[in-house]
């Protein structure tokens, strides 16, 4: 009877400590989280990361992402308030002073343990400096793509236009394009910044990057006689009908029709549109060319904004937070998600482009003289929304130019003069 008592207690101790090293096991195993905010809406792009992250949870099976995607638009109202009130723990934005924005509120957290990796520090050496304020990293970029002017290659040889290098060559194919009924420039001003890619252009064109900085910087005023000959030039474009009418009522999106349909033949805009045009059945019908060359003797400067990861400073789950970081950054991961986007990867060391429209983009950035953000990230978001408004009033009102202009210098004087 005693042995009997004696082997069941052992056996009661056995199950015990099974149970105890399981029970360990399971909260050693416990799920954690990890919350990511997007504003990558459009299908495409919006695949592309939900790729991302699985890649991400499948080597990293204890992490449990949650993705919130929001509108693209909506998004730059939306992250002001959720990184005061409930911070994800990482969210995508913009580099330059789209970024600095919020590292002046306290609203992004310090990454630069990240950067200290010598892989990342060595790899992304290129980008560093759109990333860094006071010699501190807030983000970490996924990729950056081209501006310039996308048109139908397929319409430019049937009417015999060839590509133009020069200001006068533009002209020339606008007119012809306008001859055989064709508008010849696409655009949608309804969210403003499309018309922010022609001022930066004109401006770059004719004044160069460091006076352009300087206005982006509050350092120049916007009734400085030198954006006089910018206004001029923009103004003979809308003067000339190049430009798509109403285009205030339309989205950068929705003037993509006139260009698939054939009515339209050229858009200012950013890479990040083939993917549509793939997808609309036109791909092969579309070429690139470099915005042309208004005076020879200035350097060639490009816009080329670069899109980023940060983390919230309020972020409940930073380990993991770091984590997502350190593995969007390797150069498998760069490649796959930047050429999925349209995008050119920061990572020096991920595969080269092989789409043609990167390759163009990875070509001309790489001899460009100098590269800008973008208006709105290169300059402050207060000015930038004021500016932007009033270049499309300026796109629609062509007259009102003095009006436009002396808005944009008050509140440069109340956001820079201080």
């Amino acid at each position: 009877m005693r042995k009997r008592l004696i082997l069941a207690l052992l056996i009661l101790g056995l199950v015990s400590a099974l149970c105890f090293a399981n029970g360990d096991a399971e909260a050693k195993m416990e799920t954690r989280q990890l919350v990511i905010n997007s504003n990558l809406s459009d299908p495409a792009p919006k695949a592309a990361f939900a790729e991302v992250v699985a890649a991400f949870e499948a080597e990293n099976p204890d992490i449990e992402v949650t993705l919130n995607t929001f509108d693209h638009e909506a998004y730059k109202t939306a992250i002001r308030n959720f990184l005061a009130s409930d911070p994800p723990d990482v969210c995508l934005w913009f580099a330059g002073n789209r970024m600095k924005f919020f590292v002046d509120e306290g609203l992004f957290a310090d990454v630069s343990d990240v950067w200290s990796s010598e892989d990342l520090s060595d790899s992304m050496s290129a980008t560093k400096s759109a990333l860094t304020v006071d010699g501190k990293q807030y983000g970490v970029p996924w990729g950056y793509y081209q501006w310039g002017i996308y048109y139908r290659a397929d319409i430019f040889e049937e009417l015999g236009i060839g590509i133009p290098k020069t200001w006068e060559d533009f002209l020339e194919a606008g007119e012809t394009l306008k001859a055989a009924g064709i508008t010849p420039i696409t655009i949608g001003t309804k969210y403003l910044w499309t018309a922010a890619g022609w001022f930066d252009y004109l401006n770059l064109r004719i004044n160069g990057i460091e006076k352009h900085m300087e206005l982006m910087l509050g350092d120049r005023s916007y009734d400085d006689p030198m954006l006089d000959e910018v206004f001029d030039t923009w103004a003979d474009l809308i003067n000339r009908g190049f430009f798509l009418k109403n285009h205030a009522t339309y989205s950068w999106q929705e003037a993509q029709a006139p260009l698939i349909n054939g009515d339209a033949a050229m858009y200012l805009i950013g890479n990040f549109m083939m993917p549509d045009m793939v997808s609309a059945g036109i791909g092969d019908k579309m070429g690139f060319f470099q915005f042309p060359i208004i005076k020879p003797t200035l350097g060639v400067y490009e816009d080329a904004p670069m899109d980023t990861y940060h983390i919230p400073a309020g972020a409940k789950n930073m380990d993991e937070a770091k984590a997502f970081l350190a593995f969007v950054a390797r150069p498998d991961i760069q490649a796959q998600f930047a050429y999925a986007t349209g995008n050119i990867p920061p990572n020096k060391y991920a595969e080269p482009p092989t789409d043609p429209f990167t390759q163009k983009g990875f070509e001309m950035l790489g001899a460009a003289d100098g590269l800008a953000q973008f208006y709105d990230r290169d300059t402050n978001p207060e000015m930038a929304s004021v500016g932007m408004q009033g270049f499309q009033e300026f796109m629609v009102y062509p007259e009102r130019e003095e009006l436009a202009r002396q808005k944009m210098e008050e509140k440069r004087a109340s956001v820079f003069d201080q």
